[in-house]
Protein backbone atom coordinates (compact mmCIF):
# COMPACT_ATOMS: atom_id res chain seq x y z
CA UNK A 1 0.00 0.00 0.00
CA UNK A 2 1.76 2.98 -0.96
CA UNK A 3 2.29 5.50 1.41
CA UNK A 4 3.34 9.66 1.61
CA UNK A 5 7.14 9.98 1.89
CA UNK A 6 8.18 10.78 5.27
CA UNK A 7 8.55 14.81 5.71
CA UNK A 8 12.35 15.49 7.30
CA UNK A 9 11.46 19.16 7.19
CA UNK A 10 9.76 19.99 10.50
CA UNK A 11 12.63 18.10 12.42
CA UNK A 12 15.59 20.27 10.35
CA UNK A 13 17.41 22.72 13.17
CA UNK A 14 17.41 26.62 12.60
CA UNK A 15 20.70 27.91 10.40
CA UNK A 16 21.59 24.65 8.01
CA UNK A 17 23.16 25.97 4.78
CA UNK A 18 20.61 26.03 1.89
CA UNK A 19 20.17 22.09 0.18
CA UNK A 20 22.48 21.24 -2.27
CA UNK A 21 21.81 21.43 -5.36
CA UNK A 22 22.02 17.54 -7.50
CA UNK A 23 25.04 17.22 -9.93
CA UNK A 24 24.38 17.11 -12.87
CA UNK A 25 27.79 16.30 -14.29
CA UNK A 26 30.74 19.04 -15.33
CA UNK A 27 29.97 21.74 -17.99
CA UNK A 28 30.81 21.25 -21.62
CA UNK A 29 33.38 24.24 -20.99
CA UNK A 30 34.44 24.45 -17.22
CA UNK A 31 36.13 26.97 -15.94
CA UNK A 32 35.34 26.47 -12.15
CA UNK A 33 36.59 24.69 -9.08
CA UNK A 34 40.08 23.98 -7.82
CA UNK A 35 40.26 21.04 -10.48
CA UNK A 36 43.87 20.52 -12.24
CA UNK A 37 45.03 19.05 -15.63
CA UNK A 38 44.10 15.39 -16.35
CA UNK A 39 46.76 14.85 -18.26
CA UNK A 40 49.47 16.22 -15.61
CA UNK A 41 48.06 13.51 -12.33
CA UNK A 42 51.23 11.47 -12.36
CA UNK A 43 49.20 7.90 -12.94
CA UNK A 44 51.85 5.35 -13.44
CA UNK A 45 53.74 6.59 -10.23
CA UNK A 46 51.13 6.55 -8.18
CA UNK A 47 50.33 3.46 -9.35
CA UNK A 48 53.51 2.14 -8.84
CA UNK A 49 53.29 3.70 -5.15
CA UNK A 50 50.12 2.10 -4.04
CA UNK A 51 51.70 -1.52 -5.38
CA UNK A 52 54.83 -1.02 -3.44
CA UNK A 53 53.34 0.23 -0.21
CA UNK A 54 50.90 -2.22 -0.27
CA UNK A 55 53.20 -4.90 -0.34
CA UNK A 56 55.19 -3.40 2.45
CA UNK A 57 52.83 -1.90 4.69
CA UNK A 58 49.38 -2.86 4.00
CA UNK A 59 48.97 -4.50 7.17
CA UNK A 60 48.91 -1.58 8.82
CA UNK A 61 45.83 -0.90 7.67
CA UNK A 62 44.50 -2.79 10.49
CA UNK A 63 45.04 -0.03 12.90
CA UNK A 64 43.89 3.28 12.92
CA UNK A 65 46.49 5.58 12.08
CA UNK A 66 48.54 3.12 10.28
CA UNK A 67 50.05 2.72 13.73
CA UNK A 68 51.26 6.53 13.29
CA UNK A 69 49.19 7.76 15.65
CA UNK A 70 46.55 10.64 15.11
CA UNK A 71 48.39 13.51 13.80
CA UNK A 72 48.62 11.50 9.81
CA UNK A 73 50.78 8.77 8.52
CA UNK A 74 54.72 9.41 10.00
CA UNK A 75 56.55 8.77 6.40
CA UNK A 76 54.18 11.80 5.13
CA UNK A 77 54.80 14.25 7.89
CA UNK A 78 58.43 13.18 7.57
CA UNK A 79 58.61 14.23 3.63
CA UNK A 80 56.53 17.60 4.64
CA UNK A 81 59.24 18.00 7.23
CA UNK A 82 62.43 18.30 4.28
CA UNK A 83 59.87 19.81 1.60
CA UNK A 84 58.87 22.90 3.98
CA UNK A 85 62.65 23.33 4.84
CA UNK A 86 63.51 23.38 1.34
CA UNK A 87 60.55 24.94 -0.52
CA UNK A 88 59.46 27.22 2.24
CA UNK A 89 62.03 27.91 4.79
CA UNK A 90 60.00 26.44 7.45
CA UNK A 91 61.88 24.26 10.25
CA UNK A 92 59.59 22.24 11.72
CA UNK A 93 59.47 18.15 13.13
CA UNK A 94 57.44 15.90 12.00
CA UNK A 95 55.29 16.40 15.51
CA UNK A 96 54.05 19.78 14.72
CA UNK A 97 52.47 18.37 11.39
CA UNK A 98 48.66 17.28 11.49
CA UNK A 99 47.80 15.01 8.41
CA UNK A 100 44.21 16.69 7.23
CA UNK A 101 41.48 15.62 4.83
CA UNK A 102 42.49 18.44 2.14
CA UNK A 103 43.06 22.03 3.61
CA UNK A 104 38.91 22.64 3.74
CA UNK A 105 39.25 20.36 6.62
CA UNK A 106 42.03 22.56 7.97
CA UNK A 107 40.09 25.09 7.69
CA UNK A 108 37.45 23.97 9.36
CA UNK A 109 39.95 23.11 12.56
CA UNK A 110 41.15 26.25 12.78
CA UNK A 111 37.98 27.99 13.17
CA UNK A 112 36.59 25.77 15.26
CA UNK A 113 39.50 26.16 17.50
CA UNK A 114 39.45 29.74 17.54
CA UNK A 115 35.86 31.69 16.16
CA UNK A 116 32.70 32.29 18.13
CA UNK A 117 29.56 33.66 16.87
CA UNK A 118 30.12 37.52 16.19
CA UNK A 119 34.02 36.99 15.87
CA UNK A 120 35.66 39.09 13.79
CA UNK A 121 38.94 38.49 11.42
CA UNK A 122 40.53 40.04 8.92
CA UNK A 123 40.70 38.83 5.08
CA UNK A 124 41.85 39.82 1.55
CA UNK A 125 39.22 41.26 -0.04
CA UNK A 126 39.32 39.01 -2.78
CA UNK A 127 39.73 35.91 -1.26
CA UNK A 128 39.38 32.09 -1.13
CA UNK A 129 35.01 31.47 -1.32
CA UNK A 130 35.34 28.13 1.00
CA UNK A 131 36.96 30.44 3.74
CA UNK A 132 34.22 33.22 3.18
CA UNK A 133 31.32 30.91 2.68
CA UNK A 134 32.56 29.11 6.54
CA UNK A 135 32.88 32.27 8.00
CA UNK A 136 29.31 33.36 7.39
CA UNK A 137 27.93 30.36 8.03
CA UNK A 138 29.55 30.74 11.73
CA UNK A 139 28.29 33.94 12.01
CA UNK A 140 31.80 35.63 12.15
CA UNK A 141 32.52 39.38 10.43
CA UNK A 142 35.04 39.13 7.91
CA UNK A 143 36.90 42.59 7.32
CA UNK A 144 38.26 43.08 3.90
CA UNK A 145 41.54 44.41 3.06
CA UNK A 146 42.20 45.69 -0.55
CA UNK A 147 45.16 43.95 -2.52
CA UNK A 148 47.36 45.06 -5.07
CA UNK A 149 49.83 43.69 -7.69
CA UNK A 150 52.18 42.84 -4.06
CA UNK A 151 49.12 40.84 -2.33
CA UNK A 152 47.45 42.13 0.80
CA UNK A 153 47.88 45.98 1.30
CA UNK A 154 49.95 46.55 4.59
CA UNK A 155 48.89 50.13 4.93
CA UNK A 156 45.08 49.69 4.57
CA UNK A 157 45.70 46.43 7.10
CA UNK A 158 47.21 48.95 9.44
CA UNK A 159 44.21 51.65 9.24
CA UNK A 160 42.32 48.69 9.67
CA UNK A 161 43.41 47.30 12.87
CA UNK A 162 44.06 50.43 14.84
CA UNK A 163 39.89 51.07 13.74
CA UNK A 164 39.09 48.19 15.27
CA UNK A 165 40.88 48.61 17.92
CA UNK A 166 39.46 52.23 18.61
CA UNK A 167 36.22 50.18 19.07
CA UNK A 168 37.51 47.80 21.45
CA UNK A 169 37.68 44.76 18.66
CA UNK A 170 40.38 42.28 18.34
CA UNK A 171 40.09 40.08 15.07
CA UNK A 172 41.26 36.74 15.76
CA UNK A 173 43.10 35.99 12.51
CA UNK A 174 44.51 37.44 10.05
CA UNK A 175 44.26 35.18 6.85
CA UNK A 176 46.38 35.55 3.56
CA UNK A 177 47.00 33.64 0.38
CA UNK A 178 50.45 35.32 0.22
CA UNK A 179 52.00 32.53 -2.11
CA UNK A 180 50.39 32.88 -5.50
CA UNK A 181 46.61 34.79 -3.90
CA UNK A 182 43.54 33.01 -4.93
CA UNK A 183 42.06 34.29 -7.25
CA UNK A 184 44.35 36.89 -8.12
CA UNK A 185 47.62 35.16 -8.79
CA UNK A 186 49.50 37.29 -6.77
CA UNK A 187 52.69 36.40 -4.54
CA UNK A 188 53.26 38.84 -1.45
CA UNK A 189 57.05 39.92 -1.39
CA UNK A 190 59.45 39.50 1.99
CA UNK A 191 59.30 43.56 2.79
CA UNK A 192 55.35 43.05 2.74
CA UNK A 193 55.71 39.47 4.72
CA UNK A 194 57.63 41.06 7.43
CA UNK A 195 55.26 44.21 7.55
CA UNK A 196 52.72 41.69 8.04
CA UNK A 197 54.51 40.42 10.77
CA UNK A 198 55.31 43.20 13.00
CA UNK A 199 51.73 44.56 12.59
CA UNK A 200 50.76 40.81 13.94
CA UNK A 201 52.64 41.21 16.70
CA UNK A 202 51.83 44.78 17.58
CA UNK A 203 47.79 43.91 17.30
CA UNK A 204 48.58 40.63 19.13
CA UNK A 205 46.85 39.40 16.19
CA UNK A 206 47.56 35.74 14.53
CA UNK A 207 48.21 35.20 11.52
CA UNK A 208 46.50 32.09 9.35
CA UNK A 209 48.65 31.50 6.21
CA UNK A 210 46.83 29.80 3.07
CA UNK A 211 50.17 27.70 1.40
CA UNK A 212 47.61 25.58 -0.83
CA UNK A 213 48.97 27.02 -4.49
CA UNK A 214 52.36 27.69 -3.49
CA UNK A 215 54.18 25.06 -5.24
CA UNK A 216 53.06 26.38 -8.94
CA UNK A 217 55.05 29.07 -9.50
CA UNK A 218 56.53 30.17 -12.69
CA UNK A 219 59.70 30.78 -12.09
CA UNK A 220 59.87 27.86 -9.50
CA UNK A 221 61.18 29.81 -6.47
CA UNK A 222 59.20 31.38 -3.57
CA UNK A 223 59.60 33.78 -0.73
CA UNK A 224 60.07 32.08 2.53
CA UNK A 225 56.89 31.31 3.88
CA UNK A 226 55.47 33.95 7.10
CA UNK A 227 56.05 30.89 9.20
CA UNK A 228 59.24 30.59 8.64
CA UNK A 229 59.61 33.87 8.95
CA UNK A 230 58.08 34.42 12.44
CA UNK A 231 59.89 34.50 15.46
CA UNK A 232 57.30 34.07 18.49
CA UNK A 233 55.07 31.26 16.62
CA UNK A 234 52.37 33.57 15.84
CA UNK A 235 51.60 32.00 12.13
CA UNK A 236 48.97 28.98 11.66
CA UNK A 237 50.28 27.62 8.16
CA UNK A 238 48.49 24.98 6.15
CA UNK A 239 49.02 23.45 2.63
CA UNK A 240 47.41 20.63 0.45
CA UNK A 241 48.65 18.28 -2.09
CA UNK A 242 45.59 18.91 -3.66
CA UNK A 243 47.39 21.14 -6.63
CA UNK A 244 50.32 19.86 -7.02
CA UNK A 245 49.43 15.60 -7.11
CA UNK A 246 45.50 15.72 -7.23
CA UNK A 247 42.65 17.54 -5.97
CA UNK A 248 39.95 14.16 -5.28
CA UNK A 249 42.91 12.78 -2.75
CA UNK A 250 41.92 15.17 0.18
CA UNK A 251 45.30 15.39 1.38
CA UNK A 252 46.41 18.20 3.37
CA UNK A 253 48.42 19.57 6.22
CA UNK A 254 48.33 22.16 9.59
CA UNK A 255 51.54 23.32 10.90
CA UNK A 256 51.14 24.93 13.87
CA UNK A 257 52.99 24.83 17.83
CA UNK A 258 51.80 22.30 19.84
CA UNK A 259 49.66 24.81 21.85
CA UNK A 260 47.01 24.70 19.01
CA UNK A 261 47.99 21.53 17.19
CA UNK A 262 46.57 19.83 20.45
CA UNK A 263 43.59 21.71 20.58
CA UNK A 264 42.77 20.91 16.57
CA UNK A 265 43.68 17.37 17.08
CA UNK A 266 40.98 17.42 20.08
CA UNK A 267 38.35 18.55 17.43
CA UNK A 268 39.24 16.21 14.84
CA UNK A 269 37.31 13.33 15.33
CA UNK A 270 36.94 11.28 12.34
CA UNK A 271 39.51 8.44 13.07
CA UNK A 272 42.09 10.00 11.13
CA UNK A 273 42.32 11.21 7.32
CA UNK A 274 42.25 8.28 4.53
CA UNK A 275 45.09 6.41 5.48
CA UNK A 276 45.79 4.71 2.14
CA UNK A 277 45.61 8.50 -0.07
CA UNK A 278 48.38 9.42 3.02
CA UNK A 279 50.39 6.22 2.47
CA UNK A 280 50.56 6.11 -1.00
CA UNK A 281 51.36 10.34 -1.39
CA UNK A 282 54.27 9.81 0.81
CA UNK A 283 55.44 6.91 -1.24
CA UNK A 284 55.11 8.52 -4.36
CA UNK A 285 56.54 12.19 -3.30
CA UNK A 286 59.78 11.44 -1.59
CA UNK A 287 61.74 10.27 -4.58
CA UNK A 288 59.49 12.27 -7.34
CA UNK A 289 58.06 15.44 -5.70
CA UNK A 290 60.45 17.69 -6.95
CA UNK A 291 60.83 16.21 -10.54
CA UNK A 292 57.12 16.24 -11.12
CA UNK A 293 55.96 19.87 -9.83
CA UNK A 294 57.90 21.41 -12.60
CA UNK A 295 56.73 19.50 -15.11
CA UNK A 296 53.33 20.27 -13.55
CA UNK A 297 53.96 24.11 -13.92
CA UNK A 298 54.72 24.07 -17.14
CA UNK A 299 51.77 22.61 -18.52
CA UNK A 300 49.91 24.98 -16.66
CA UNK A 301 51.51 28.57 -18.33
CA UNK A 302 51.00 26.80 -21.06
CA UNK A 303 47.47 27.04 -20.47
CA UNK A 304 47.50 30.17 -19.30
CA UNK A 305 48.92 31.55 -22.38
CA UNK A 306 46.37 30.05 -24.32
CA UNK A 307 43.47 31.47 -22.07
CA UNK A 308 44.67 34.66 -22.10
CA UNK A 309 45.26 34.73 -26.17
CA UNK A 310 42.05 33.76 -26.37
CA UNK A 311 40.48 36.24 -23.99
CA UNK A 312 42.67 38.70 -26.44
CA UNK A 313 40.91 37.53 -28.80
CA UNK A 314 37.62 37.31 -27.91
CA UNK A 315 37.27 40.21 -26.02
CA UNK A 316 39.78 42.68 -26.75
CA UNK A 317 40.65 45.49 -24.68
CA UNK A 318 36.71 44.57 -22.58
CA UNK A 319 38.34 42.05 -20.69
CA UNK A 320 41.60 43.03 -18.39
CA UNK A 321 43.65 40.75 -16.47
CA UNK A 322 47.37 40.57 -15.12
CA UNK A 323 49.60 37.83 -16.05
CA UNK A 324 49.86 35.70 -12.86
CA UNK A 325 52.78 34.34 -10.78
CA UNK A 326 51.35 30.85 -11.07
CA UNK A 327 48.75 28.83 -9.84
CA UNK A 328 45.49 27.51 -11.91
CA UNK A 329 43.34 30.94 -12.30
CA UNK A 330 42.65 34.25 -13.90
CA UNK A 331 41.19 37.13 -12.34
CA UNK A 332 39.26 38.81 -15.18
CA UNK A 333 37.57 42.24 -15.25
CA UNK A 334 35.15 43.10 -17.79
CA UNK A 335 33.63 46.55 -18.57
CA UNK A 336 31.31 47.88 -15.71
CA UNK A 337 28.16 47.26 -17.04
CA UNK A 338 28.79 43.36 -16.84
CA UNK A 339 26.82 41.69 -13.65
CA UNK A 340 28.94 38.36 -13.66
CA UNK A 341 26.33 37.31 -11.44
CA UNK A 342 23.97 37.26 -14.50
CA UNK A 343 26.54 36.46 -16.79
CA UNK A 344 26.94 33.48 -15.02
CA UNK A 345 23.70 31.86 -15.09
CA UNK A 346 23.21 32.61 -18.94
CA UNK A 347 26.68 31.17 -19.87
CA UNK A 348 26.09 27.70 -17.73
CA UNK A 349 23.00 27.78 -19.94
CA UNK A 350 25.40 28.11 -23.14
CA UNK A 351 27.57 25.28 -21.81
CA UNK A 352 30.30 27.33 -19.76
CA UNK A 353 30.94 27.65 -15.92
CA UNK A 354 32.91 30.23 -14.68
CA UNK A 355 33.33 31.65 -11.22
CA UNK A 356 31.40 34.91 -10.81
CA UNK A 357 33.43 37.42 -8.88
CA UNK A 358 30.90 38.66 -5.93
CA UNK A 359 31.40 34.47 -4.71
CA UNK A 360 35.04 35.91 -4.18
CA UNK A 361 35.24 39.02 -2.25
CA UNK A 362 34.40 40.77 0.73
CA UNK A 363 33.48 43.68 -1.46
CA UNK A 364 30.49 43.02 -3.89
CA UNK A 365 30.22 46.36 -5.34
CA UNK A 366 34.03 45.77 -6.41
CA UNK A 367 33.67 42.61 -7.72
CA UNK A 368 30.34 42.57 -9.71
CA UNK A 369 32.61 42.98 -13.30
CA UNK A 370 35.22 40.48 -12.39
CA UNK A 371 35.10 36.66 -12.46
CA UNK A 372 37.54 33.53 -11.66
CA UNK A 373 38.59 31.02 -14.55
CA UNK A 374 40.15 28.04 -13.87
CA UNK A 375 42.60 27.61 -16.67
CA UNK A 376 44.11 24.13 -15.83
CA UNK A 377 41.58 21.01 -15.72
CA UNK A 378 40.24 21.80 -20.09
CA UNK A 379 42.65 21.23 -22.92
CA UNK A 380 43.73 23.75 -25.34
CA UNK A 381 41.08 23.44 -27.15
CA UNK A 382 38.35 23.53 -24.83
CA UNK A 383 39.77 26.83 -23.71
CA UNK A 384 39.56 28.32 -26.97
CA UNK A 385 35.90 27.01 -27.56
CA UNK A 386 34.71 28.21 -24.12
CA UNK A 387 36.14 31.92 -24.12
CA UNK A 388 34.56 31.61 -27.68
CA UNK A 389 31.14 31.18 -26.71
CA UNK A 390 31.50 33.52 -22.93
CA UNK A 391 31.94 35.82 -25.53
CA UNK A 392 29.08 35.33 -27.48
CA UNK A 393 27.13 35.25 -24.29
CA UNK A 394 28.59 38.39 -22.71
CA UNK A 395 27.78 40.34 -26.02
CA UNK A 396 24.35 39.11 -25.89
CA UNK A 397 23.49 40.08 -22.62
CA UNK A 398 25.66 43.15 -21.75
CA UNK A 399 26.60 44.37 -25.19
CA UNK A 400 30.13 43.55 -24.43
CA UNK A 401 32.35 42.94 -26.61
CA UNK A 402 31.35 45.18 -29.29
CA UNK A 403 33.99 43.38 -31.46
CA UNK A 404 34.37 39.35 -31.36
CA UNK A 405 37.99 38.31 -33.13
CA UNK A 406 38.17 41.55 -34.49
CA UNK A 407 34.60 41.75 -36.21
CA UNK A 408 32.27 44.22 -35.11
CA UNK A 409 29.04 42.76 -33.92
CA UNK A 410 25.46 43.79 -33.99
CA UNK A 411 24.52 45.21 -30.87
CA UNK A 412 21.29 44.66 -29.24
CA UNK A 413 18.86 46.72 -29.44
Amino acid sequence: MPSAAFDFAPLLPAGLPSPAARWTGLARYSFVGGNNDPDQVPLDGLIDAVNAVMRREGRTLATYGLASGPQGYLRLREFLTAKLQRDAGISCTADDILIVSGSLQALDLVNQTLLSRGDTVIVEQETYQGALNRLTRLGVTAVGIPLDHEGMRMDALASTLAELKSRGIRPKYIYTIPTVQNPTGTIMPVTRRTELLLLSAEYGVPIFEDDCYADLIWEGKRPPAIHAMASNSGVIHIGSFSKSIAPALRVGYIVAPWEMLSRMLALKTDAGSGALEQMVLAEYCAPHFATHVPKLTRGLRAKLDVLMEALNEQFGTSAEFEDTKGGIFLWVKLPDNVDTLKLYQAALAAGVAINPGPEWSTDRAFSRSRLRLCFASPSAEQIREGVAVLADVCRREFGVPVRIANVEKQTLA
